[in-house]
């Protein structure tokens, strides 16, 4: 049976709040990464303005709690190649099977389409079948319930938020039973004839890049004593880390990913550098953050503030917006470590803040706008905003962005007024224990057209940019439903 390309849902959490707080905090929406300095967190030396976006990481977390514990091997009945439930596996998102050449009278089942049929790549369209592994979405959801689950923990005192982070890292990583191998050999696998004896690809590396949120919670974490942070399993993780940094560091599939000229070389040394002041290797890690700086970074931003090697995919407004972050963080991490990388010029003498203005500037068309906000309010915060242009921005076009989790450490950056508007009478520095007793209220899922789906010949089968027919089978349509959010962000290339 050839069926056309069934659309991605969309997931929104539908988030309960106390009623001083009803219609006021943000509807959970994955960050593509974040470092947070710990002493902002740790100090709480936070203003009112913040009130709001506290209560929204409080709701957050109490959401992403509900989904968890999550690890590599949990529901897996697709092993990689190695046939080990403790490898990480994962499919390169925008690669289709192409059938036509290979002779079947009938539909080939999913396995048999992996090794028989050449696959395609159609850059920006995904693949659906992608959400019949969750590793990905797995791991992306999380590493934000670990960071928002630490923050909440800091914000109310309650141990339960501490507890929930110590469990599902000890999931995730050290668990005899569910810990993932430290390595990404079989991530963002490309099928075809040969899978069952090659090695993912080198954009899979993109896929653990939110372990830079990982880092700052634990970094929290430790520094806080938090409950249910223990020695051991610090200790787990940091071996496990340096175990992962090895391969990081040597094999060829990460080393491909560590020279690319896009958001993939930026994301990399994110990772790497965060993964490094994990394991309390500072030199290691300013070595890293300084050899993007002064090797990719120069070739990123053009005089003007574009991006060229964002510019020509198929979603540039979202390339340059991901990439954008990954620059950020990289600057966050240099910060973290000693130096300031924030006005650093590029080959084009153009800084982070030119590319952030140029951005600015271009119509998002049919993709997702809200991804360059949170960008928005960290340039405000690092540069300053004098003349009010970042917040006229972010007014106009997400009134209630100091509601946004982001805002609370994007600071300092002013709310433009909105908090004594909107939760006026709120004059405590936290929302404290009332918010963090809420329970979150049960997953709503919406459906959106897709705007990047391939076209038909007319006889129902799926065909490619360059008009090849896609033989997609049922089976490979399965589980992509509640995956979807997380999918668009773990995946994206």
């Amino acid at each position: 049976m050839i069926l056309s390309v069934v659309p991605l849902v969309t997931i929104v959490l539908s988030l309960f709040a106390v009623p001083s707080f009803a219609g006021l905090n943000m509807n959970y929406a994955p960050y593509a990464n974040e470092f947070i300095e710990p002493s902002y967190i740790l100090n709480k030396n936070w203003t009112n303005t913040t009130i709001v976006s506290q209560g929204s990481i409080i709701q957050w977390a109490n959401s992403l709690a509900l989904l968890g514990p999550w690890s590599v091997t949990a529901s897996k009945t697709i092993l990689a190649p190695s046939n080990n439930s403790h490898d990480y596996l994962s499919w390169a998102p925008y690669y289709w099977p192409n059938c036509t050449g290979v002779g079947n009278t009938t539909a080939l089942t999913p396995q048999q389409m992996w090794v028989t049929c050449p696959y395609v790549m159609v850059d920006g369209v995904f693949n659906p079948d992608i959400g019949t592994i969750n590793n990905a979405p797995a791991f992306e959801t999380m590493a934000s319930a670990v960071l928002f689950n630490t923050i909440a923990w800091v914000i109310t005192g309650t141990p339960k938020y501490s507890t929930n982070v110590a469990s599902w890292i000890n999931t995730w990583f050290l668990n005899s039973s569910t810990y993932m191998n430290p390595n990404l050999n079989y991530a963002q696998m490309a099928r075809g004839p040969g899978y069952n004896v090659r090695l993912g690809d080198h954009t899979g590396v993109l896929d653990l890049k939110c372990m830079t949120k990982i880092v700052s919670a634990v970094l929290v974490l430790r520094a806080g004593n938090a409950p249910g942070w223990t020695s051991a399993i610090d200790a787990g993780l940091v071996n496990w880390t340096t175990s992962y940094i090895g391969w990081l560091t040597t094999s060829p599939v990460a080393l491909n990913e560590s020279i690319a000229p896009n958001n993939h070389g930026s994301f990399y040394y994110t990772q790497l550098s965060s993964l490094q002041i994990l394991v309390n290797d500072t030199a290691g890690a300013s070595a890293s953050i300084h050899k993007y700086f002064s090797t990719t970074y120069l070739n990123q931003i053009n005089a003007t503030g574009e991006q060229p090697f964002e510019m020509i995919r198929t979603r540039p407004y979202h390339y340059r917006s991901y990439n954008l972050c990954a620059m950020i963080t990289n600057a966050r991490i240099a910060s973290h470590l000693g130096f300031s990388a924030w006005n650093l010029p590029t080959a084009s003498g153009a800084i982070i803040k030119t590319a952030l203005d140029f951005t600015m500037t271009v119509p998002p068309g049919n993709e997702l706008a809200a991804e360059l906000y949170p960008n928005v309010g960290a340039g405000a915060a690092v540069y300053g905003d004098p003349s009010g242009t970042y917040a006229k921005f972010l007014s106009t076009v997400q009134p209630n962005y100091p509601a946004n989790p982001w805002f609370f450490y994007d600071q300092p950056f002013s709310d433009s007024g909105w908090v004594a508007v909107h939760a006026g009478g709120l004059g405590a520095e936290t929302p404290g224990a009332a918010l963090a007793s809420q329970t979150a209220a049960p997953l709503s899922i919406a459906t959106p057209t897709s705007t990047h789906a391939p076209s038909t010949d007319g006889t129902g089968a799926v065909v490619n940019s360059a008009g090849a027919r896609i033989l997609v089978g049922t089976n490979g349509q399965l589980f992509v439903g509640v995956a979807a959010l997380v999918l668009l962000h773990a995946f994206i290339v």
